[in-house]
């Protein structure tokens, strides 16, 4: 039997991180009614006290509500939530829809959609860009894969967390073009930081090369909107002691999983590689939390606690 508390506006939503919880919070005030679930009850507590309604497991989430997005960390704990005997995927009805804004390997996300279409579900994965600040806002940038039918269906749901939504292909081609996305965004992160560093050492104002930078040629999103400097840019991380953001570690994982879809693929990534390289030494040395922008005091060699 239908559970009762299912309604057309009742979304599920698991994985309440730095953008879970806010993208809950827009669900929230676009009138949507949301059942969370996470496993640090710090975070649940935010969104309870915001409004949502709390599950205390997967499975409950599953067999509360039809639509459920979920926002999680890794491969592993996407298999783990939609495929595990008490997941998703169990609790699945030809009613359900599944949106993963997880970023994960594309492989992996093939792997559950085909999974939830054996239970007669639909599925996109839909991860995003716009970082924090677009989660908060609610501006955030949806690349989706799956069937354009899906789409439809979910469209009026991503639009009360964000603001464009691309449709990329078939299911696993939102994680492509994400990695891609990201993959891009290192390169430029540790290029402007190199560029940064090396005008600083050599006697020129940093606040000064930057804005010269941002209207040239050299001018991308790392400089002009997330420049990575102290002192340039206000309400930045950089501007914060690299505290909130998009983590180096998350940057890190991400890379990891753009270089054996390059393996796989045969494609050439050398600037990525190195970039990736950087990433992993931030994060051995413990620095993992920081903002991804602190490569910046890498280079500089002064990345300290």
């Amino acid at each position: 039997l239908r559970d009762p508390r299912i309604t057309a506006m009742s979304i599920g939503f698991i994985g309440l991180g730095q953008m879970g919880g806010r993208m809950v919070k827009n669900l929230l005030r676009n009138g949507r009614e949301a059942v969370v679930y996470d496993v640090f009850e710090g975070s649940v507590a935010q969104a309870v006290s915001a409004g949502a309604s709390r599950a205390d497991t997967v499975a409950e989430v599953g067999e509360r509500c039809s639509t459920v997005i979920t926002m999680l960390p890794s491969s592993p704990h996407v298999t783990e939530v939609y495929l595990d005997a008490d997941g998703l995927v169990a609790r699945a009805t030809p009613e359900t829809l599944f949106i993963d804004s997880s970023t994960i390997d594309p492989a992996t996300s093939r792997k559950v959609h085909e999974a939830a279409g054996e239970k007669g579900a639909v599925m996109l994965d839909a991860p995003v860009s716009g970082g924090v600040g677009g989660a908060e806002a609610g501006t955030l940038t949806f690349m989706v894969g799956g069937a354009e039918t899906t789409l439809d269906r979910a469209k009026p749901v991503l639009m009360d967390m964000g603001a464009n939504i691309f449709h990329c292909g078939g299911p696993g081609t939102g994680e492509v073009a994400k990695l891609c996305n990201n993959l891009a965004m290192a390169v430029q992160m540790v290029g402007t930081a190199e560029a940064l560093n090396m005008g600083e050492n050599l006697g020129m104002d940093t606040k000064v090369l930057a804005n010269i930078m941002n209207t040239s040629t050299s001018r991308c999103w790392s400089g002009d909107t997330y420049n990575p400097a102290p002192g340039v840019l206000d309400g930045v991380p950089a501007s914060r002691g690299y505290e909130g953001g998009f983590a180096s570690a998350l940057m890190e994982k991400d890379l990891y999983l753009a270089m054996d879809a390059a393996r796989d693929s045969g494609s050439a990534i050398p600037a990525g590689a190195q970039a990736h390289a950087l990433y992993s030494l931030m994060k051995a040395q413990g620095h993992g939390d920081l903002d991804f922008g602190a490569v910046f005091m890498l280079l500089k060699g002064d990345l300290r606690r």
